[in-house]
């Protein structure tokens, strides 16, 4: 298709050789004199222009299938994306079963139970030294890992400024101008 458009454009090359040729022939019978030849050669290029405009046309025509092929071709490369996206997902969901998540949520769960009852061993071999001991060192690391924040002791209420209790009063229009421009003073020499 691109190859007969290519055709369509020297075709419209050569048609417009012909046109320029009609025009300069029709020209040189004019200055001999001879009207009838001009005549004819002018009655030629009509002829030629309206070829011209029927190739403008099919070329034209041919773009756009062009074009709409393309763009078809696009949709089917779209179209075949989709079909193996949704392969996949579906291979995906057929093996994270609803089941297989069950039961990897139970092992989780089963394993934070371990890990609580390990909790509970350890602490219960320690002294309460040893776990205060343990609570502190915890304390410490988390005051080094964490930005520290200023306590406000609870028997004692915050001081505030103290909030005006009348309400501002606006200057005059007169009043405004007079303290926005600064008073000229003469100053001795």
């Amino acid at each position: 298709m691109k190859a007969q458009r290519d055709k369509l454009r020297e075709y419209r090359k050569k048609i417009q050789v012909v046109l320029d040729q009609e025009q300069r022939i029709a020209k040189e019978a004019l200055k001999q004199g001879n009207k009838e030849r001009a005549l004819t050669a002018l009655r030629r290029r009509k002829f030629q222009e309206s070829l011209l405009q029927k190739t403008d046309g099919q070329l034209e025509v041919l773009g756009n299938l062009v074009s709409n092929i393309e763009f078809a071709l696009i949709e089917k490369d779209v179209l075949f994306g989709l079909e193996q996206g949704n392969k996949v997902l579906k291979q995906i969901h057929s093996e994270m079963d609803i089941e297989k998540v069950q039961k990897l949520m139970d092992d989780t769960a089963e394993g934070i139970r371990y890990q609580r009852e390990i909790d509970e061993m350890l602490m219960s071999t320690m002294s309460v030294e040893e776990e205060e001991a343990v609570q502190l060192e915890l304390a410490q690391l988390q005051a080094e890992a964490l930005p520290t924040v200023p306590e406000v002791s609870q028997g004692e209420p915050v001081k505030l400024p103290q909030v005006p209790e009348t309400e501002p009063v606006s200057p005059t229009p007169v009043e405004a101008e007079q303290s926005e421009t600064p008073q000229r003073v003469a100053l001795p020499a």
